[in-house]
């Protein structure tokens, strides 16, 4: 989404874009995966959630509005069948008994996000290639990548 709103490329939307998420910045998720290696029980099961629960519309939203672009990028695609409308994390396993918690709000991870898009463009150029390619054309048409 980032770097489609970068180009002003379409950004396409399922269904209403109510579908709830539990965003995670990747720094968090690093150092949850971390704590499991140092400090899990071999054999556990830990879930890592970010305690950031937004709707896919509304982050599009932000992320429009981080990068002074307009919502009429925003395309709604036909819903995927069966598509979960909320995915919800409880990660109180892992803070309980391993002491992580994530330490960015979405607020705060947002901005560094588009930070490392902006200081990274030749490792997504060649990420964008290829396989990626291929798959994005077959889901989304090849006018809008």
């Amino acid at each position: 989404m980032i770097a489609n709103a970068r180009e002003d490329r379409s950004l396409p939307v399922y269904g209403d874009g109510m579908q709830v998420r539990d965003w995670l910045y990747v720094q968090d998720h690093c150092e949850a995966i971390l704590a499991v290696l140092e400090r899990g029980r071999v054999g556990e099961v830990y879930n890592i959630g970010g305690h950031n629960e937004y709707p896919n519309l509304e982050i599009v939203r932000a992320i429009l509005g981080a990068l002074g672009k307009p919502e009429s990028l925003i395309e709604y695609v036909t819903d995927r069948p069966g598509h979960d409308r909320r995915y919800a994390i409880d990660a109180g396993k892992i803070e309980r008994e391993l002491g992580w918690k994530p330490r960015f709000t979405f607020g705060e991870a947002l901005p560094k996000t588009i930070t490392w898009y902006r200081e990274n463009e030749d490792w997504l150029a060649r990420v964008r290639e290829g396989a990626y390619r291929a798959y994005y054309d077959t889901q989304y048409g090849a006018s809008k990548a």
